[in-house]
């Protein structure tokens, strides 16, 4: 069964491709993407990539969690599922009355 990984620490300037190419060193990697910002383009420095396997995937995180891709050293572990697709934590960057 496939599993997806959480990647931080991503530097601006790679690539999802980029990512494909550093994660097929510990297995087979079936997406890999950068998440940018919406308005400009640009990534948020983090990112996802989906191993083939649930093996692969913890194989991936021993070997590259703490290395080196374009000059930043990555964050690599299991991806957490989404909550109901809300966001938990915060006010969204909403302003909330009797904050000045």
């Amino acid at each position: 069964m496939a599993q997806k990984l959480f990647v931080g620490g991503i530097a601006f300037a790679t690539t999802g491709e980029g990512l494909r190419e550093f994660f097929a060193k510990s297995g087979t990697v079936l997406s890999a993407n950068v998440v940018t910002d919406q308005s400009t383009g640009r990534s948020r420095g983090f990112g996802f990539v989906e191993m083939a396997t649930a093996e692969e995937a913890q194989k991936a995180v021993a070997e590259l969690n703490g290395r080196e891709l374009d000059g930043r050293r990555l964050n690599v572990d299991i991806a957490k599922p989404k909550a109901n697709g809300t966001r938990e934590g915060g006010y969204g960057g909403e302003r909330r009355g009797g904050w000045r």
